[in-house]
């Protein structure tokens, strides 16, 4: 009995979610953020993971989030000035279960101490890290986020030879979760850094039950569907990764000129339809994982 008390005080649920950035193109097309915003913190605060990853995460958007998400606090600073400034990836966790011990950020260039264009990136890329414990049980982990370029070949594969450095100077062999938007997929070689490392597995790879019925990137469309997974939860071998899943939610908004109510086939005739546009709360699909130590 005590001992399936520890493994379930030992449960880890975690997380990888490209939020897009807020921009005024995808307001045009009718992705605004403040339309979409309601719908993908419902999805974070339904699934509720212990901590999760965010990429593409703008200072008012992080402020967004944690209005929305109560139970959370964030680290990670902005890539493009080590402050506030660009895009962020924060690193979220429900202050009830889990306890910041300590955090950091690095870029992914030549010069990881300090906001700066890595190689041939098209954009200042950062990764930021933390350490954590959680509560109740004497699990402590170092978990790591980032975004890696989606322009230069060079600066992933450097960049990913970076962190898998990193990790191993950082975590020194303790437990480790790394997530991300990686803009390479499974079949790429740079993925294989990650999981050639000796301290990284992918959970996918892992996962005792998976529920992944699409990749991870839908371009907006809700239509198309791919094999290729560019958002990454890789974890360390110590852990047993019991479910892996790809969140394909969508919402809808009205369409427009469709105001006609109709009636649906072999359905009740009390029941009223009216035709509706699908759409996506970002032009990534969620990751959630659930881990045990």
């Amino acid at each position: 009995m005590a001992a399936s008390i520890t493994t379930q005080a030992q449960e880890l649920y975690v997380g990888s979610y490209n939020i897009r950035y807020q921009n005024d193109g995808d307001a045009k097309a009718g992705n605004a953020w403040q339309q979409r915003m309601p719908v993908l913190c419902g999805q974070i605060l339904f699934e509720h993971p212990d901590i999760f990853g965010a990429q593409e995460v703008l200072e008012s958007q992080r402020q967004d989030l944690l209005k929305q998400l109560t139970d959370y606090d964030c680290i990670g600073l902005g890539r493009d000035d080590g402050k506030h400034a660009g895009e962020h990836s924060n690193i979220f966790y429900d202050r009830n279960k889990i306890k910041l011990l300590d955090h950091g950020d690095f870029w992914l260039s030549e010069t990881p101490e300090k906001p700066g264009l890595g190689w041939d990136a098209a954009c200042v890329r950062i990764c930021s890290w933390g350490y954590f414990k959680l509560k109740g049980t004497s699990l402590k982990f170092y978990y790591f986020n980032l975004h890696m370029d989606h322009v230069g070949t060079v600066a992933r594969r450097e960049g990913a030879k970076l962190v898998v450095q990193r990790i191993k100077e950082i975590a020194k062999g303790k437990p480790v979760v790394l997530t991300g938007d990686f803009n390479v997929d499974q079949t790429n070689e740079i993925y294989g850094i990650f999981t050639q490392s000796g301290v990284l597995d992918d959970s996918f790879e892992k996962a005792q039950f998976r529920f992944a019925e699409n990749g991870t990137f839908n371009s907006w469309d809700p239509e198309l569907k791919t094999a290729s997974r560019i958002d990454h939860v890789f974890v360390s071998p110590a852990f047993t990764v019991q479910r892996y899943g790809v969140l394909t939610n969508t919402y809808w908004s009205e369409a427009p000129q469709q105001t006609d109510t109709v009636k649906g086939a072999d359905a009740p005739q009390e029941i009223n339809f009216q035709k509706h546009q699908k759409r996506l709360p970002s032009d990534h699909y969620p990751v959630f994982v659930r881990l045990t130590f």
